[in-house]
Protein backbone atom coordinates (compact mmCIF):
# COMPACT_ATOMS: atom_id res chain seq x y z
CA UNK A 1 0.00 0.00 0.00
CA UNK A 2 1.25 3.47 -0.82
CA UNK A 3 0.11 7.09 -0.77
CA UNK A 4 0.60 9.14 -3.94
CA UNK A 5 -0.81 12.35 -5.46
CA UNK A 6 -4.04 11.87 -7.33
CA UNK A 7 -3.58 11.63 -11.11
CA UNK A 8 -5.78 12.85 -13.94
CA UNK A 9 -6.75 9.27 -14.86
CA UNK A 10 -8.07 8.52 -11.33
CA UNK A 11 -11.53 9.98 -11.96
CA UNK A 12 -13.40 6.65 -12.03
CA UNK A 13 -11.69 5.48 -8.87
CA UNK A 14 -12.35 8.74 -7.04
CA UNK A 15 -16.02 8.74 -7.98
CA UNK A 16 -16.30 5.17 -6.66
CA UNK A 17 -14.89 6.40 -3.34
CA UNK A 18 -17.34 9.32 -3.30
CA UNK A 19 -20.26 6.94 -3.84
CA UNK A 20 -19.16 4.83 -0.88
CA UNK A 21 -18.52 7.82 1.41
CA UNK A 22 -22.24 8.59 1.67
CA UNK A 23 -24.27 11.43 3.20
CA UNK A 24 -22.48 13.96 5.39
CA UNK A 25 -19.08 13.59 3.71
CA UNK A 26 -19.19 17.15 2.42
CA UNK A 27 -15.76 17.38 0.78
CA UNK A 28 -16.29 14.34 -1.47
CA UNK A 29 -19.61 14.76 -3.30
CA UNK A 30 -20.72 12.23 -5.89
CA UNK A 31 -20.56 14.66 -8.80
CA UNK A 32 -18.34 13.60 -11.68
CA UNK A 33 -17.83 17.07 -13.15
CA UNK A 34 -16.91 18.53 -9.77
CA UNK A 35 -14.54 15.65 -8.97
CA UNK A 36 -12.84 16.11 -12.34
CA UNK A 37 -12.27 19.76 -11.47
CA UNK A 38 -10.90 18.78 -8.06
CA UNK A 39 -8.43 16.37 -9.69
CA UNK A 40 -7.29 19.03 -12.15
CA UNK A 41 -6.82 21.60 -9.37
CA UNK A 42 -4.80 19.10 -7.35
CA UNK A 43 -2.65 18.13 -10.33
CA UNK A 44 -1.77 21.79 -10.89
CA UNK A 45 -1.00 22.26 -7.18
CA UNK A 46 1.68 19.57 -7.30
CA UNK A 47 3.11 20.95 -10.54
CA UNK A 48 3.57 24.58 -9.44
CA UNK A 49 5.96 25.96 -6.83
CA UNK A 50 4.53 28.90 -4.89
CA UNK A 51 4.47 30.25 -1.35
CA UNK A 52 1.48 30.02 1.00
CA UNK A 53 -1.70 29.73 -1.05
CA UNK A 54 -5.10 28.07 -1.17
CA UNK A 55 -4.09 25.14 -3.34
CA UNK A 56 -5.59 21.67 -2.92
CA UNK A 57 -3.19 18.77 -2.36
CA UNK A 58 -5.16 15.57 -2.93
CA UNK A 59 -3.74 12.08 -2.29
CA UNK A 60 -4.94 8.53 -2.86
CA UNK A 61 -4.11 5.26 -1.14
CA UNK A 62 -3.26 2.72 -3.82
CA UNK A 63 -3.37 -1.05 -3.43
CA UNK A 64 -0.35 -2.21 -5.40
CA UNK A 65 -1.70 -5.75 -5.70
CA UNK A 66 -4.69 -4.80 -7.83
CA UNK A 67 -4.19 -1.10 -8.65
CA UNK A 68 -7.43 -0.09 -6.89
CA UNK A 69 -7.88 3.11 -4.92
CA UNK A 70 -8.43 2.06 -1.31
CA UNK A 71 -8.94 5.55 0.08
CA UNK A 72 -8.09 9.22 -0.16
CA UNK A 73 -7.08 12.27 1.86
CA UNK A 74 -6.30 15.92 1.16
CA UNK A 75 -4.87 19.19 2.42
CA UNK A 76 -6.34 22.62 1.67
CA UNK A 77 -3.52 25.17 1.69
CA UNK A 78 -5.84 27.90 3.01
CA UNK A 79 -9.59 27.96 3.57
CA UNK A 80 -12.01 30.84 3.15
CA UNK A 81 -10.05 32.97 0.68
CA UNK A 82 -12.11 32.38 -2.44
CA UNK A 83 -15.07 30.43 -0.98
CA UNK A 84 -16.44 31.51 2.44
CA UNK A 85 -15.63 29.16 5.32
CA UNK A 86 -18.32 29.16 8.00
CA UNK A 87 -18.82 27.37 11.27
CA UNK A 88 -20.46 27.98 14.62
CA UNK A 89 -18.49 29.11 17.64
CA UNK A 90 -19.90 27.81 20.90
CA UNK A 91 -20.16 30.60 23.45
CA UNK A 92 -21.89 31.55 26.67
CA UNK A 93 -24.18 34.44 27.58
CA UNK A 94 -24.76 35.31 31.23
CA UNK A 95 -28.06 36.76 32.48
CA UNK A 96 -28.68 37.99 35.97
CA UNK A 97 -31.27 39.82 38.06
CA UNK A 98 -29.78 41.73 40.97
CA UNK A 99 -33.22 42.40 42.44
CA UNK A 100 -34.13 38.70 42.53
CA UNK A 101 -30.55 37.47 43.06
CA UNK A 102 -30.91 35.10 40.08
CA UNK A 103 -28.15 34.16 37.65
CA UNK A 104 -28.26 32.08 34.49
CA UNK A 105 -25.66 31.13 31.87
CA UNK A 106 -26.87 29.88 28.49
CA UNK A 107 -24.87 28.22 25.69
CA UNK A 108 -25.05 30.04 22.38
CA UNK A 109 -23.93 29.53 18.78
CA UNK A 110 -22.29 32.39 16.86
CA UNK A 111 -21.86 32.30 13.07
CA UNK A 112 -18.11 32.53 12.51
CA UNK A 113 -15.43 32.82 9.83
CA UNK A 114 -12.59 32.76 12.38
CA UNK A 115 -10.63 30.06 10.52
CA UNK A 116 -10.24 32.01 7.29
CA UNK A 117 -6.64 31.59 6.11
CA UNK A 118 -5.91 28.39 8.04
CA UNK A 119 -4.89 25.14 6.37
CA UNK A 120 -7.24 22.15 6.53
CA UNK A 121 -6.63 18.42 6.49
CA UNK A 122 -9.72 16.91 4.92
CA UNK A 123 -11.36 14.29 2.69
CA UNK A 124 -9.99 11.29 4.60
CA UNK A 125 -11.94 8.23 3.51
CA UNK A 126 -11.03 4.54 3.60
CA UNK A 127 -13.11 1.89 1.88
CA UNK A 128 -14.75 -0.50 4.39
CA UNK A 129 -12.89 -3.55 3.09
CA UNK A 130 -9.58 -1.88 3.96
CA UNK A 131 -10.52 -1.15 7.59
CA UNK A 132 -10.55 -3.15 10.79
CA UNK A 133 -8.24 -5.19 12.99
CA UNK A 134 -9.19 -8.44 11.28
CA UNK A 135 -8.01 -7.08 7.95
CA UNK A 136 -4.42 -7.34 6.77
CA UNK A 137 -4.62 -3.62 5.95
CA UNK A 138 -4.95 -2.69 9.62
CA UNK A 139 -2.75 0.43 9.40
CA UNK A 140 -4.20 2.01 6.29
CA UNK A 141 -6.11 4.64 8.24
CA UNK A 142 -2.94 5.73 10.01
CA UNK A 143 -1.08 5.84 6.70
CA UNK A 144 -3.74 8.11 5.17
CA UNK A 145 -3.80 10.43 8.15
CA UNK A 146 -0.09 10.70 8.94
CA UNK A 147 1.27 10.98 5.39
CA UNK A 148 -0.28 14.45 5.19
CA UNK A 149 1.83 15.65 8.12
CA UNK A 150 5.01 14.46 6.40
CA UNK A 151 4.00 16.39 3.29
CA UNK A 152 3.39 19.57 5.30
CA UNK A 153 6.68 19.12 7.17
CA UNK A 154 8.61 18.71 3.91
CA UNK A 155 6.96 21.69 2.20
CA UNK A 156 6.39 23.86 5.28
CA UNK A 157 6.71 27.13 3.32
CA UNK A 158 3.46 26.35 1.49
CA UNK A 159 1.32 26.44 4.62
CA UNK A 160 0.18 29.04 7.19
CA UNK A 161 0.51 28.95 10.98
CA UNK A 162 -2.60 26.93 11.88
CA UNK A 163 -4.32 23.78 10.65
CA UNK A 164 -7.83 22.47 11.25
CA UNK A 165 -9.95 19.42 10.53
CA UNK A 166 -13.74 19.30 10.32
CA UNK A 167 -15.16 16.07 11.71
CA UNK A 168 -18.39 14.47 10.55
CA UNK A 169 -21.22 14.91 13.07
CA UNK A 170 -23.77 12.52 14.55
CA UNK A 171 -26.46 10.85 12.43
CA UNK A 172 -29.23 8.63 13.82
CA UNK A 173 -30.29 5.16 12.70
CA UNK A 174 -32.37 6.74 9.92
CA UNK A 175 -29.29 8.61 8.62
CA UNK A 176 -30.69 11.95 9.79
CA UNK A 177 -28.79 14.64 11.65
CA UNK A 178 -30.60 15.65 14.88
CA UNK A 179 -28.66 18.92 14.85
CA UNK A 180 -29.92 19.77 11.36
CA UNK A 181 -33.50 18.74 12.15
CA UNK A 182 -33.56 21.04 15.18
CA UNK A 183 -31.76 24.04 13.66
CA UNK A 184 -30.63 24.11 10.03
CA UNK A 185 -33.87 23.09 8.37
CA UNK A 186 -35.67 26.11 9.89
CA UNK A 187 -33.41 28.52 7.96
CA UNK A 188 -32.67 26.66 4.72
CA UNK A 189 -35.59 25.84 2.35
CA UNK A 190 -34.03 22.48 1.41
CA UNK A 191 -33.22 19.11 2.98
CA UNK A 192 -29.87 18.21 4.53
CA UNK A 193 -28.63 16.30 1.50
CA UNK A 194 -29.18 19.27 -0.80
CA UNK A 195 -27.50 21.73 1.59
CA UNK A 196 -24.63 19.29 2.04
CA UNK A 197 -24.35 18.81 -1.73
CA UNK A 198 -24.17 22.55 -2.40
CA UNK A 199 -21.53 23.00 0.28
CA UNK A 200 -19.48 20.15 -1.16
CA UNK A 201 -19.62 21.83 -4.55
CA UNK A 202 -18.18 25.01 -3.06
CA UNK A 203 -21.46 26.96 -3.10
CA UNK A 204 -21.31 28.26 0.48
CA UNK A 205 -22.40 31.89 0.22
CA UNK A 206 -26.03 30.92 0.95
CA UNK A 207 -24.98 30.01 4.51
CA UNK A 208 -24.06 33.59 5.38
CA UNK A 209 -27.08 34.90 3.50
CA UNK A 210 -29.71 32.70 5.19
CA UNK A 211 -28.39 32.00 8.70
CA UNK A 212 -29.27 34.47 11.50
CA UNK A 213 -26.57 37.01 12.32
CA UNK A 214 -27.40 37.02 16.04
CA UNK A 215 -26.45 34.38 18.64
CA UNK A 216 -28.61 31.26 18.69
CA UNK A 217 -29.66 30.05 22.15
CA UNK A 218 -29.11 26.29 22.27
CA UNK A 219 -31.92 25.99 24.85
CA UNK A 220 -34.38 26.43 21.95
CA UNK A 221 -33.01 23.27 20.34
CA UNK A 222 -34.11 19.72 21.11
CA UNK A 223 -32.26 17.80 23.80
CA UNK A 224 -31.15 15.27 21.17
CA UNK A 225 -29.69 18.05 19.01
CA UNK A 226 -27.86 19.64 21.95
CA UNK A 227 -26.29 16.29 22.78
CA UNK A 228 -24.79 16.19 19.25
CA UNK A 229 -22.86 19.45 19.61
CA UNK A 230 -19.16 18.69 19.26
CA UNK A 231 -19.76 14.93 18.85
CA UNK A 232 -18.64 12.78 15.91
CA UNK A 233 -20.16 10.11 13.69
CA UNK A 234 -19.35 6.59 14.87
CA UNK A 235 -17.26 5.95 11.74
CA UNK A 236 -15.28 9.15 12.37
CA UNK A 237 -14.08 8.29 15.89
CA UNK A 238 -10.84 6.56 14.79
CA UNK A 239 -9.89 9.57 12.63
CA UNK A 240 -10.60 11.95 15.50
CA UNK A 241 -8.47 9.90 17.89
CA UNK A 242 -5.53 10.00 15.46
CA UNK A 243 -5.81 13.77 15.16
CA UNK A 244 -5.99 14.20 18.94
CA UNK A 245 -2.81 12.16 19.32
CA UNK A 246 -1.11 14.62 16.96
CA UNK A 247 -2.14 17.51 19.20
CA UNK A 248 -5.27 18.83 17.49
CA UNK A 249 -7.93 19.92 19.98
CA UNK A 250 -11.55 21.05 19.95
CA UNK A 251 -11.74 24.76 20.76
CA UNK A 252 -15.53 25.16 20.60
CA UNK A 253 -16.13 25.38 16.82
CA UNK A 254 -18.68 23.10 15.14
CA UNK A 255 -20.07 22.37 11.69
CA UNK A 256 -22.99 24.51 10.52
CA UNK A 257 -25.09 21.55 9.41
CA UNK A 258 -24.42 18.50 11.61
CA UNK A 259 -22.74 20.01 14.69
CA UNK A 260 -19.55 17.94 14.34
CA UNK A 261 -16.41 19.38 15.98
CA UNK A 262 -13.66 21.34 14.25
CA UNK A 263 -10.29 20.44 15.80
CA UNK A 264 -7.23 22.63 15.33
CA UNK A 265 -3.58 23.25 16.21
CA UNK A 266 -0.58 25.38 15.33
CA UNK A 267 1.19 23.50 12.54
CA UNK A 268 4.60 23.62 14.20
CA UNK A 269 3.10 22.02 17.32
CA UNK A 270 1.74 18.94 15.50
CA UNK A 271 3.56 15.90 16.88
CA UNK A 272 4.29 14.25 13.52
CA UNK A 273 5.69 17.47 12.08
CA UNK A 274 7.92 18.11 15.10
CA UNK A 275 9.21 14.53 15.27
CA UNK A 276 9.80 13.76 11.58
CA UNK A 277 13.39 13.71 10.31
CA UNK A 278 15.31 13.39 7.07
CA UNK A 279 17.42 10.28 6.44
CA UNK A 280 19.59 9.12 3.56
CA UNK A 281 18.63 5.97 1.66
CA UNK A 282 20.80 2.88 1.33
CA UNK A 283 19.41 -0.10 -0.58
CA UNK A 284 20.28 -3.62 0.52
CA UNK A 285 18.68 -6.82 -0.86
CA UNK A 286 19.30 -8.50 2.51
CA UNK A 287 17.41 -5.92 4.60
CA UNK A 288 15.13 -7.76 7.00
CA UNK A 289 11.76 -6.50 8.19
CA UNK A 290 10.94 -5.91 11.85
CA UNK A 291 8.05 -7.96 13.21
CA UNK A 292 5.94 -4.79 13.54
CA UNK A 293 6.52 -1.86 11.18
CA UNK A 294 6.46 1.38 13.16
CA UNK A 295 8.15 3.68 10.65
CA UNK A 296 6.43 5.74 7.98
CA UNK A 297 8.54 7.07 5.10
CA UNK A 298 7.79 9.80 2.55
CA UNK A 299 9.78 11.09 -0.39
CA UNK A 300 11.00 14.67 -0.58
CA UNK A 301 9.91 15.58 -4.12
CA UNK A 302 6.68 17.44 -4.77
CA UNK A 303 5.64 15.78 -8.03
CA UNK A 304 6.74 12.30 -7.07
CA UNK A 305 5.59 12.44 -3.45
CA UNK A 306 5.04 8.90 -2.18
CA UNK A 307 4.55 7.54 1.33
CA UNK A 308 4.38 4.05 2.80
CA UNK A 309 5.39 1.83 5.70
CA UNK A 310 8.94 0.51 5.88
CA UNK A 311 10.18 -2.50 7.80
CA UNK A 312 12.98 -1.12 9.97
CA UNK A 313 14.30 1.88 11.88
CA UNK A 314 17.02 4.27 10.65
CA UNK A 315 20.52 4.09 12.09
CA UNK A 316 21.89 6.58 14.61
CA UNK A 317 23.64 8.44 11.79
CA UNK A 318 20.36 8.89 9.87
CA UNK A 319 20.84 6.14 7.29
CA UNK A 320 17.71 4.19 6.38
CA UNK A 321 18.26 0.80 4.76
CA UNK A 322 15.53 -0.31 2.35
CA UNK A 323 15.00 -3.58 0.56
CA UNK A 324 14.40 -3.52 -3.17
CA UNK A 325 10.63 -3.82 -2.87
CA UNK A 326 10.42 -0.80 -0.55
CA UNK A 327 12.73 1.22 -2.78
CA UNK A 328 10.58 0.43 -5.80
CA UNK A 329 7.38 1.34 -3.95
CA UNK A 330 8.77 4.71 -2.88
CA UNK A 331 10.64 5.35 -6.14
CA UNK A 332 14.02 6.02 -4.48
CA UNK A 333 17.59 4.82 -4.90
CA UNK A 334 20.76 4.86 -2.82
CA UNK A 335 21.74 8.43 -1.93
CA UNK A 336 18.18 9.83 -2.04
CA UNK A 337 16.51 11.18 1.09
CA UNK A 338 13.30 10.20 2.87
CA UNK A 339 11.38 11.94 5.62
CA UNK A 340 10.70 9.43 8.38
CA UNK A 341 8.28 9.29 11.29
CA UNK A 342 8.11 6.76 14.11
CA UNK A 343 4.46 6.06 14.90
Amino acid sequence: MRIRPIARDDLDGLQALAQQAGVGFTSLPDNREFLAGKIEAAARAFEERTAIDDRLYFFVLEDEENGELAGCCAIEGQVGREVPFYNYRLGTLAHSSIQLDLHRTIDTLFLSSDHTGDAEVCSLFLRPEYRGEANKHLRNGALLSKARWLFIAQFRDRFPQKVLAEMRGVFDENNKSPFWESLGKHFFPMDFNEADRLTGLGQKSFIGELMPKFPIYTTFMSEEARSCIGQVHRHTRPALEMLKKEGLRWEGYIDIFDGGPTVEAYIDDVRAIRNSRLCQVEISPSARDESVSRWLAATTQMLGFTAGWIGRAPSDDNIIVLNQQEAKRLGVTTGDHLRLLET
